[in-house]
């Protein structure tokens, strides 16, 4: 819990009321290894943060996953347009390694968001990251897979030393023999 109200803290400061109300609806949840947190077509019913493991997002097209993205200590997962829409999800998250997250209801996040401080941390820590996100889209689109691989290393290393390579692969879109002939020129 302390991570987290590091984290919340770094972007808004919050009062003794709100800290606890925070250790009160968020719930600490475990997750083995390859154990899904999220299935495609089900509702996404909470939003995480994660203290501790790895957390893969992916989809099935054609049969084959395709990652989307990694996640890891210190960032918050779950699938936003059905957690914010109610709707079935089109995507799997998937705890990658041995994995501890604080969770937040769905009802708990409405409860929360009755506090004004929480509100507004909510409401700079989404605007921070839509604004990351479009960002992030851009760039990382736009780059060749070398180049993916490289801005990885140095925004995100922990996904280049934690993840499976096929994720990785994955992720820059390219097969895993392709990904090992990158690693070559790199290292």
């Amino acid at each position: 819990m302390t991570e987290l109200l590091k984290f919340i803290n770094r972007i808004q400061e919050i009062d003794e009321k709100t800290e606890e109300a925070i250790k009160f609806y968020f719930e600490k949840e475990h997750y083995k290894k390859n154990e899904y947190i999220l299935k495609e077509n089900k509702i996404c019913t909470k939003i995480s943060f994660i203290e501790s493991g790895l957390v893969r997002r992916f989809y099935l097209e054609d049969g084959e996953e395709v990652t989307k993205w990694i996640y890891y200590d210190n960032q918050w997962i779950g699938s936003m347009s059905s957690f914010y829409r109610q709707e079935p999800s089109f995507e799997f998250i998937q705890a990658s390694e041995d994995t501890t997250v604080y969770s937040l209801s769905y009802a708990h996040e409405q409860a929360l968001l009755e506090y004004p401080l929480f509100f507004k941390f909510y409401a700079l820590f989404l605007r921070q990251s839509l604004a990351a996100f479009y960002e992030f889209h851009f760039v990382f689109t736009s780059m060749t897979a070398q180049k993916k691989y490289s801005y990885l290393i140095e925004k995100f290393p922990l996904i280049i030393q934690k993840a499976k390579q096929k994720h990785v692969a994955s992720l820059l879109n390219v097969s895993p023999e392709t990904l090992s002939r990158i690693r070559a020129e790199i290292y």
